[in-house]
């Protein structure tokens, strides 16, 4: 493990896509550790790397991703000041530039699902923050996560344990100029979003996310409409009468972007044989 101070913080080489028989929880072993350990001695000489390393490869073989993102963020935890603001604030120094793009990035930045992971475990509890509220914190580092990965699952807890506040939070960022932010307050709220803890409230009810979905549906960028599109196709399985009735109504901008999206949200219950579906699809040729 290197501890020099004098270069940038810098993240595993990883493939552009998944690649048949290198199973993703490759994304984060060695070489990532050696990156978070690196990362965060840049911006915090005091850290306790070689508890860390210790804690960090302590079974973590067997690990799938997700697990290793929550095994290793653990890991940070123990070896990083005991009030989470100030540990947050150290990861949040410890991150490399935002992203500049939309598409291509590949799959390197699967290295922040450790940093999203740290959010979402000890992000929400006072107790974790000498009995202070860490929201601000907490959305403060996830609004930096998402540009560089995404914040879709650290941010799910925060929707079902806080969902008024989070909501609020969420339909502000809408108007951000940053894409990657825009699209996690679609993504991040999805009921049935894959890998992603559901949001049972809105499998029951996805009427307070509705707002959200509005104000991006034509949104200029096709990284966040797609998003929204998938948002709806969550809604369709639960409630398809609710998105037949927002598509039909959103056929009346007939723009070819909002075509696209309708056709993109109903493609389950069009392949389930739906007429309803199928009839709004084609209006939206």
């Amino acid at each position: 493990m290197s501890s020099s101070i004098n270069n940038k913080p810098r993240i595993p080489v990883a493939p552009k896509a998944i690649q048949k028989g290198v199973p993703l929880k490759n994304l984060l072993g060695l070489e990532a550790i050696d990156c978070l350990a690196y990362n965060i001695l840049l911006v915090y000489p005091q850290f306790d790397e070689n508890l860390f390393l210790q804690l960090a490869l302590n079974n973590l073989e067997p690990l799938g991703i997700m697990e290793r993102g929550q095994h290793l963020a653990k890991a940070l935890r123990q070896a990083l000041p005991g009030q989470y603001s100030t540990a947050i604030e150290i990861i949040l120094a410890s991150l490399t530039e935002p992203l500049t793009r939309t598409d291509d990035n590949g799959l390197a930045v699967f290295f922040y699902l450790t940093h999203s992971y740290f959010v979402s475990l000890f992000g929400l509890d006072p107790q974790n923050n000498g009995g202070q509220d860490p929201f601000e914190i907490s959305m403060q580092a996830q609004y930096e996560i998402t540009q560089r990965f995404s914040a879709e699952f650290s941010i799910r807890p925060f929707v079902i344990q806080q969902q008024q506040r989070t909501l609020a939070r969420l339909m502000d960022w809408t108007a951000d100029p940053n894409p990657h932010v825009r699209r996690l307050c679609s993504e991040g709220t999805r009921s049935r979003l894959p890998w992603g803890v559901r949001i049972p409230a809105f499998i029951t009810n996805p009427e307070p996310v509705l707002p959200i979905l509005e104000a991006l549906k034509c949104d200029e960028s096709l990284y966040v409409r797609r998003s929204v599109a998938n948002h709806l196709g969550d809604i369709a399985k639960d409630h398809p009468e609710k998105a037949f009735e927002i598509c039909d109504r959103w056929l009346n901008i007939s723009t070819p972007d909002i075509k696209w999206l309708i056709r993109h949200a109903l493609r389950h219950p069009a392949k389930q044989g739906d007429q309803v579906a199928l009839q709004l699809r084609a209006a939206a040729q």
